[in-house]
């Protein structure tokens, strides 16, 4: 039986944790299980005999997100329309330690969507290596590798992503006013100001889950995503009746990345993240299944966000 004393150690380990298993599954809800699961672990275990009591809940949480993910692959072939992230708001703290570069990074949108093309070994790797500086020796001993194993797999997940990746850091305040000049040139009632503002090889993505209509395949290039942005914020009596009024549209970050909020009565209905590159905004990735959208609007309601910069439709 576990004592206070053990309880207090899981909790003070609990907010890593969860950052570790979100950026695992792309799930805050998923993660939440996963960190649930191991304290199921950890409250049967002879805690007395675990000498390193971080170690062995890393251990046993990173397993349960491996096999996780190996489900999770079986499921989203049978996803309805694309599967996205799920996303969180500035100032969750799922969203772990933003101290460097690599951290923040980690757990950006565009990252996140990046590693699901990794295999979960890569991705588990790649996470504790890049995101929480685990030692190559303790990673293997987590997985069961070897140390050569571990930075072998690390390198070679870290290609994958790099390869897909050309995000530009930005700070709050530019993000914030990244996102108002792209919400004006989306309203404009004009394509070409949002044009100058994409890249050439842009796309715009969104993830519906079969809840609420999302294109399946993503829109490319400039032009084409122009337009479709252009279309989204049109005023339509059908786009009220899907989501249930005209939301309140802000500008805020999602996993660091400036993004989109469209709120209505308090709920959130769509989060967009915006990936912003030297070149321009390189991917336009929208968040509107409501299954994924729960945490976002219990984290809106938290906080005060001032008048919102327009309303929608």
């Amino acid at each position: 039986m576990l004592t206070a004393l053990d309880v207090d150690r899981f909790e003070a380990a609990r907010p890593r944790l969860a950052a570790v298993a979100y950026r695992m599954l792309g799930s805050a809800t998923e993660a939440e299980d996963a960190v649930q699961e191991t304290f199921l672990r950890w409250q049967a275990a002879d805690v007395e005999q675990i000498e390193v009591p971080e170690a062995w809940l890393t251990k046993v949480l990173t397993n349960l997100c491996l096999n996780q993910l190996t489900s999770a692959r079986a499921r989203r072939e049978t996803y309805v329309g694309q599967w996205l992230p799920e996303p969180l708001l500035a100032g969750d703290p799922m969203l772990g330690p933003a101290d460097t570069a690599e951290q923040r990074e980690s757990v950006s949108y565009a990252v996140l969507t990046l590693m699901e093309r990794l295999s979960p070994n890569e991705r588990a790797v790649y996470v504790l290596r890049e995101a929480f500086d685990y030692p190559h020796r303790e990673i293997a001993e987590i997985l069961d590798l070897s140390e050569a194993a571990s930075q072998q797999i690390f390198h070679r997940a870290k290609k994958h992503v790099a390869d897909g990746k050309a995000r530009t850091e930005i700070d709050e305040a530019a993000a914030r006013r990244i996102v108002e000049e792209f919400l004006a040139a989306a309203t404009s009632g004009r394509t070409e100001p949002l044009v100058r503002l994409l890249t050439a090889d842009a796309i715009a993505l969104g993830d519906g889950g079969g809840k609420v209509p999302a294109r399946a395949r993503a829109f490319e290039g400039a032009v084409a995503v122009a337009k479709f942005l252009w279309g989204l914020f049109r005023p339509a009596e059908a786009k009220r009746a899907i989501i249930g009024g005209s939301p309140e549209i802000y500008a805020t970050t999602a996993n660091g990345d400036p993004a989109v909020v469209a709120v209505v009565d308090g709920r959130v209905v769509g989060v967009m993240c915006l990936e912003v590159t030297a070149e321009g905004i390189a991917a336009s990735r929208n968040q509107v299944n409501p299954d994924k959208l729960a945490r976002a609007t219990a984290r809106w309601a938290a906080e005060d966000h001032g008048k919102p910069l327009f309303t929608a439709f």
